[in-house]
């Protein structure tokens, strides 16, 4: 039996070349015609006059808790909240309980998203200080994440000679939390008993950020060995990674462009964060290199917990905060607001994580390609709320902001996921693979 054939008519789609008002035509799910003939036969027409078709955003950095902490997220809630902000491909970070540390944990961690993902997912291996063999035989991963700071037990790597081991003696690309422990742990001893949470941001400093950047780039450096900084914080690290080598790459997170230290006084905990958010030149700072190319991706690091755990005093208070559902809106929003145009969106969100992770097929609106699709409204208003995040947590630091822009309809794989407002729960997303 054949497969449907779905036209989607009448957008302005945001190809390679530039935005063309074309329609495009998807079979299955796959993308088989762009600008097709009138007289390709077609099963169903998607009317989407006066939006824009977008490829299907791939988060890189994101931790669904899953498993170990569901009670914050799983992977069936937070690849739900994927669909509906447009995310039909994440990456997801190492550190759960267990931790995927081990081969067997990767391939747990796989089986149970086939089960569970409404999108397509992705597992990163963790490094520990004495794993380098399972770095080096892992293959079904889009890279290696390593914690220089910020992480507890044995995924804590900052040992110089382990660091030199793992970049010089493994293939997989490498990405990092750039956080120096000295440094932090020099802060938190100077600032101890401090229940401030603007203190967050003293602590955990610039020196913290640019020194363990700077480390990681020099590693790289040397070994020639891909690697990818994390959410960058500060202007000290886009002013050092102007001058890297073509093989780093970096990225930046909405909180870290959009928020400050100044939105501690009204969000307090909610905004706590690691690396933690800097001052308002900061933000410029990001914004400028995300512009200049110095910055290509924009990722969320979706890391959620309850509103309770967030409302303890600080410091029992822990780091992170939901955002997949919201990240895209957030960016067609900064579009509006003329800080961006829609292909520099597409850019940092679509294709150049595709490129940097090697990820087959995705990122693009090209025949061939994955039918991983978004359609946008440019110009509807909504306001974030609370009740109507799908996140596990159901809470949003944006609760209660007006956004202009927003995803109307997200396929994954050729399959409507969201639309106007409703998930198929039936979707089913596939594991990603890696061109290498």
């Amino acid at each position: 039996m054949a497969a449907k054939r779905t036209l989607i008519a009448g957008a302005h789609c945001v190809l390679p070349s530039g935005i063309q008002a074309v329609n495009v035509l998807i079979e299955g799910d796959r993308i088989v015609g762009i600008d097709p003939p009138s007289t390709a036969r077609v099963d169903e027409q998607v009317d989407a006059s006066g939006l824009h078709l977008l490829p299907g955003c791939i988060d890189d950095q994101v931790h669904f808790r899953d498993p170990g902490l569901e009670h914050k997220e799983d992977l069936r809630t937070g690849s739900m909240a994927c669909a509906k902000g447009g995310i039909t491909t994440f990456l997801e970070m190492p550190n759960t309980k267990p931790t995927t540390t081990t081969l067997e944990a990767l391939d747990n961690k796989l089986q149970s998203a086939s089960e569970k993902c409404v999108v397509n997912y992705g597992f990163y291996i963790g490094a520990t200080v004495d794993n380098l063999n399972v770095l080096k035989a892992a293959t079904r991963t889009p890279g290696i994440k390593i914690f220089i700071g910020s992480s507890t037990g044995n995924m804590l790597v900052d040992e110089q000679e382990v660091l030199e081991q793992i970049f010089a003696e493994t293939t997989l690309p490498i990405c990092a939390h750039c956080e120096d422990e000295t440094t932090v742990r020099a802060n938190q001893q100077r600032l101890a008993g401090t229940t401030d949470i603007t203190d967050h941001s003293r602590i955990r400093d610039h020196a913290a950020a640019i020194i363990a950047t700077k480390r990681s780039v020099d590693l790289a450096t040397r070994t020639k060995h891909p690697f990818h900084v994390l959410h960058v914080s500060t202007a000290e690290e886009v002013e050092f990674l102007r001058q890297r080598p073509a093989w780093v790459t970096a990225e930046a997170c909405p909180h870290h462009l959009l928020f400050n230290v100044e939105d501690y006084a009204r969000l307090g905990s909610q905004v706590q964060m690691n690396p933690s958010i800097k001052t308002a030149a900061d933000n410029e700072a990001l914004w400028q290199g995300l512009r200049d190319g110095v910055i290509e991706v924009i990722a969320t690091d979706h890391a959620p917990h309850t509103l309770e755990e967030k409302s303890q005093p600080y410091p029992k208070s822990p780091s992170g905060l939901p955002a997949v559902e919201n990240s895209l809106a957030l960016m067609l929003d900064a579009v509006n607001a003329g800080r961006c145009t829609l292909e520099q969106v597409v850019q940092w969100m679509c294709a150049a994580p595709a490129r940097i992770w090697h990820i087959e097929r995705k990122g693009q609106l090209v025949e061939g390609y994955d039918a991983d699709l978004v359609l946008v409204d440019l110009k509807r208003q909504h306001t974030v709320r609370n009740e109507d995040q799908l996140t596990k947590s159901r809470w949003s630091p944006w609760h209660g902001c007006t956004l202009t822009g927003l995803p109307v309809t997200t396929w994954v794989l050729g399959q409507i996921a969201w639309k106007d407002g409703q998930l198929n729960a039936d979707v089913r997303g596939r594991e990603a693979t890696y061109a290498r």
